[in-house]
């Protein structure tokens, strides 16, 4: 059985279906789960965080990642694991598991390993993801995984570089009438769109630097300064490559919105 919820707990106390006793019982599950003597695991952060797990999965063994999945799923339910290598997606599509359905985004390189009966999260939210260029597109794959586990919608438009600044214009036009939330805006070489795109729409805007660059571009510091010192407000900026940390950011913001415009529709 997956671990449940914390609230789930709370309201089965509340509700008198589980004793004072048992709730303790199930809270105390959510420690630490020592891995081949190699990983030590959190299988408490769904728990507190609202987050899915989120298995970095570069420069883990096969055969260490493939008995992570299978010893934890049961306890947390639902895994995310990033930075896959080709092996470990060849793992992952011949992986069987009971009871268990794994979605790969090879683009992405990252995947989604869930029990059947866990039910993903629906929230009123949009977060868009706009890339400069095709060569960021496996970032923004990695983000859009990550919004969408969450429980997130997300608009996708992708090649928009400042290089062509009518496509720019084209895509603030799909976020605006799609109503996105938040957006998260993806660039490699200079690092321009974030700024760009933050000095002309009104919701936060994420900015990912990409290793996409050369000489001064630094395999993307270059892009990771710029977008630091951009002058547009609204804009905050995350580590080189980051798709995972701006998706799991763009959701909570969506959930937090969704949270609140629910309760505006429930009030009317």
């Amino acid at each position: 059985m997956a671990v449940e919820d914390l609230r789930s707990i709370l309201e089965a106390v509340a509700n008198r279906r589980i004793s004072v006793e048992e709730a303790l019982k199930k809270i105390r599950l959510f420690a630490l789960e020592v891995i081949n003597n190699v990983v030590r695991f959190d299988v408490g952060r769904y728990a507190r965080r609202d987050v899915p797990e989120i298995v970095f999965g570069e420069g883990k063994d096969i055969e260490t990642l493939k008995k992570m999945i299978e010893d934890l799923l049961n306890r947390v339910g639902i895994l995310v694991v990033s930075r896959l290598t080709n092996q470990q997606i060849e793992m992952l599509k011949n992986i069987e598991i009971n009871n268990a359905e794994v979605r790969i985004n090879e683009v992405g390189r990252i995947a989604v390993v869930k029990l059947k009966s866990v039910q993903l999260p629906r929230y009123l939210c949009r977060v868009g993801i706009v890339t400069a260029g095709t060569a960021d597109i496996r970032i923004a794959e990695e983000a859009k995984t990550v919004v969408e586990i969450m429980g997130c919608e997300t608009i996708t438009v992708y090649d928009v570089g400042i290089a062509g600044f009518q496509r720019v214009l084209e895509a603030l036009k799909k976020l605006k009438e799609e109503d996105a939330d938040v957006v998260i805006a993806i660039a490699g070489m200079e690092g321009a769109l974030p700024s760009v795109i933050a000095s002309l729409i009104d919701v936060p805007v994420i900015g990912v630097p990409t290793s996409v660059g050369y000489g001064v571009g630094g395999e993307g510091v270059a892009a990771l300064y710029s977008m630091l010192q951009a002058c547009p407000l609204g804009l905050a900026v995350v580590n080189i490559d980051n798709g995972v940390g701006a998706g799991v950011i763009a959701a909570l913001i969506g959930k937090r919105i969704a949270v609140a415009r629910k309760m505006c529709i429930d009030r009317m």
